[in-house]
């Protein structure tokens, strides 16, 4: 998928809405507990009652990983079901790889071959020959960790380099050398909006995949506002606000409702950068 082709969805459905697979099997709703594959199909139900609203969906695949080989068969069956049903969804496997040689080409070859996927998260901090497998395949997408959402995320990331800038800003700006508007994107947390205007000074054009808007507090409209470009620029993932709307048998239904809710502040928020005035209500 081209960047073109995500910002097409985007204006269609006026969202750039992220749902986050992180299915939790310890906070399934107990009418899945006697499911014999119980993540498959709260997940199924989810992707149905938000696909409207959603223009990707990201499994975090230590969720699925965790459950051994029964769980990665339950992330195959979510990945395929959204290739079939939903086939101009963006699907994005957030598994923050990184490694060398053989095992980078071999990950590649798992995600984007075996599973299928669009996007794979990866760590950058190898160099470039841990990503340059993934950005050998055309229409896929390396994800790159840039500015991260986590409280330690201070230790590496935005210490002061020799010359200048932080470590997050060399690794834009080394790392955007090695790819393109169109197969590659950079993970930035929303609770790190302050410093979105420095991501897009170094990277106007590429897509950012914003975390931890939601339940980790990141605020939506400062992420729209320091984030946003001519055509979206934005991906923002958010998991368990949505996944864990409710836990009754109307799951689906709740998470559905609360989809439509952060559709709707990103439609206003769109409205709002066209206009030159952004002012995005925020969902409760």
């Amino acid at each position: 998928m081209t960047a073109s082709a995500l910002y097409e969805q985007i204006v269609r459905k006026q969202s750039f809405l992220c749902v986050g697979l992180d299915s939790d099997h310890r906070q399934l709703p107990a009418c899945l507990s006697s499911d014999a594959e119980p993540l498959w199909t709260f997940n199924r139900a989810i992707i149905d009652a938000t696909a409207a609203c959603a223009v990707a969906y990201k499994p975090n695949t230590a969720f699925y990983e965790a459950q051994g080989a029964a769980g990665w068969r339950q992330l195959e069956k979510t990945v395929d079901y959204i290739r079939r049903q939903y086939p101009d969804v963006f699907i994005i496997a957030d598994a923050k790889r990184g490694d060398i040689g053989n095992t980078s080409r071999l990950y590649a070859e798992a995600f984007f071959e075996a599973l299928n996927v669009d996007a794979v998260t990866l760590s950058p901090y190898m160099g470039r020959d841990t990503v340059q497998p993934f950005l050998e395949y055309p229409g896929k997408w390396a994800a790159l960790l840039a500015l991260t959402s986590n409280r330690s995320a201070a230790d590496f990331e935005t210490l002061a380099v020799e010359g200048g800038g932080a470590v997050y800003e060399t690794v834009l700006q080394k790392s955007k050398e090695w790819g393109t508007v169109d197969n590659t994107m950079y993970v930035v947390g929303a609770t790190q909006a302050s410093l979105l205007s420095t991501v897009r000074r170094i990277v106007p054009q590429h897509f950012l995949l914003v975390p931890g808007v939601g339940a980790q507090g990141g605020s939506l409209e400062a992420v729209a506002e320091y984030g946003l470009n001519a055509r979206c620029g934005l991906l923002v993932a958010i998991s368990r606000d949505i996944l864990q709307a409710g836990f009754g048998l109307d799951f689906a239904e709740a998470a559905a409702a609360k989809a439509a809710v952060w559709q709707g502040a990103m439609a206003h928020c769109l409205r709002q950068y066209a206009s030159g005035a952004l002012q995005a209500p925020m969902p409760h």
